[in-house]
């Protein structure tokens, strides 16, 4: 280990090498629970994209592996350590090196965090519209790593759909350019969706050239009520196999309402089975939520209350976007599943989870993109009582395969990493799965990149 933190040095700033066992550790894991993360032999920041080819050039060398990191904000356990790796983490690699208004793209560096890349492009007009849940503090590297997506995803897509093209960094060093600056591109096979959705094991994300949108209108949110979760689901198929095409789509059941309360005092209706928030962004949404609120009280909604503005709107998608951490107050640890499903099954996937949660007898709520089938349920327990910690592994995976059952898949926007590695077989199959390692094989001979994560 001397020898290859003598090696990083030789070509890295001293305070780009952390040696501290105390601090390396601090590196170890993301916020995913329930899996395994070793202690890495040092943690390396990088400022330039010679240093990152340096490092892994370094590692190649030394037959090391290296685990990519952004601000571990994830939820599956892409970004942990193992035993006696490199840490190669590129949040000092945070500028924004270009906006361009005419060609309507960013180009940045993978340690810029996404609301900072919002706010920016905002300035000239532009709308970077991936929005994961912890805008605030993920970086553009991990969205792009992870495949992120957001609340907006039911109308503007995901992170895969703005990524136009990357520099990264391959396992020997070599630098590799993939897509295009331009609005149309075609030219040999699509490496840039390759990375995508990668978790850093096939290379390192140093540059990304990103598609941009013109901002629209501020949206007005419209919140419904409904005595049961097959009820919002059947108002979910009626806006959607109407043509809606609302900015947001979202979905708080219960337990979640409890929650936020609990932990904000936001007033939500506790009694109501489940939440229904839609938005829209056109210059008009007046006629839109007008024909939502119709068809939710057709569905059976109880209650139907649009927003009468844009503050008002931002209140109710605050409790949202606090529904995570409002369940995670309620348990020492949680689980989250992204299990994404079509949406005509939706119901059965949030009936079949509560199923499993009184079968555990846990407690488990459930935030949903449910726009576009995107359900998040949450379990929540005790790690110290062990039988509390088998029960919320053993829903866990019950939730992953009644997913599946319903022709859904294991993960929607969170990613594989640890957490997920042994579901991904049963999803993909083995023909799938052998091509899969084949491209591993070629892009990182040595399996150094991430090893143990995805395959």
């Amino acid at each position: 280990m001397d020898e290859l933190i003598g090696a990083l040095r030789a070509a890295l700033p001293a305070e780009a090498v952390l040696t501290d066992p105390d601090v390396t550790a601090s590196y170890a894991h993301d916020m995913a629970s329930f899996c395994e993360a070793g202690r890495p032999a040092v943690v390396v920041l990088p400022r330039t994209v010679e240093h990152v080819q340096h490092i892994m050039r370094t590692a190649t060398a030394h037959r090391v592996p290296v685990v990519p990191q952004g601000a571990r904000t994830g939820l599956s356990g892409a970004a942990n350590a193992s035993d006696d790796c490199i840490v190669l983490s590129l949040v000092k690699m945070d500028r924004i090196l270009e906006i361009d208004p005419v060609e309507r793209i960013a180009v940045v560096e993978p340690g810029v965090v996404n609301a900072v890349l919002s706010r920016a492009v905002a300035e000239q007009g532009l709308y970077y519209p991936p929005d994961p849940s912890s805008w605030e503090q993920c970086t553009i590297g991990g969205n792009i790593g992870t495949a992120s997506g957001g609340l907006c995803c039911v109308k503007y897509g995901v992170t895969a759909e703005y990524v136009l093209g990357l520099d990264v960094v391959l396992a020997d060093g070599r630098l590799l350019t993939t897509g295009r600056r331009t609005a149309k591109g075609v030219a040999g096979y699509d490496l840039t969706r390759l990375f995508v959705g990668s978790e850093g094991s096939l290379g390192v994300v140093v540059k990304a050239v990103l598609a941009l949108k013109p901002a629209p209108p501020q949206q007005l949110v419209l919140a419904a009520e409904f005595p049961s979760t097959a009820a919002a689901c059947e108002a979910v198929r009626e806006i959607m196999g109407r043509g809606h095409a609302p900015s947001l789509l979202e979905l708080m059941d219960r337990t979640s309402l409890q929650a936020v309360n609990a932990m904000a005092h936001m007033g939500l209706p506790e009694s109501t089975a489940a939440l229904l928030l839609a938005a829209f962004d056109t210059p008009d949404p007046a006629p839109d939520l007008a024909a939502v609120a119709e068809l939710c009280t057709a569905a059976g909604a109880t209650e139907v209350v649009p927003a009468d503005s844009p503050a008002e709107s931002e209140l109710l998608l605050q409790a949202r976007r606090l529904t995570l951490p409002a369940l995670e107050a309620l348990k020492a640890a949680t689980m989250i599943d992204d299990v994404c499903v079509p949406r005509s099954r939706l119901a059965a996937m949030l009936d079949g989870t509560a199923a499993i949660a009184e079968k555990y007898g846990l407690t488990i709520g459930v935030c949903a993109h449910v726009g576009d089938g995107n359900t998040h349920p949450v379990v929540c327990f005790d790690p110290a009582d062990e039988d509390e910690a088998r029960r919320a592994r053993e829903s866990f995976d019950e939730i992953m395969a009644l997913g599946l059952s319903l022709g859904g898949t294991i993960t929607g926007e969170h990613g594989v990493g640890v957490l997920k590695r042994e579901w991904l077989a049963r999803e993909l199959g083995p023909v799938a799965m052998e091509v899969q390692r084949g491209i591993k094989a070629v892009l990182d001979p040595l399996g150094i990149l991430n090893p143990g994560k995805v395959l």
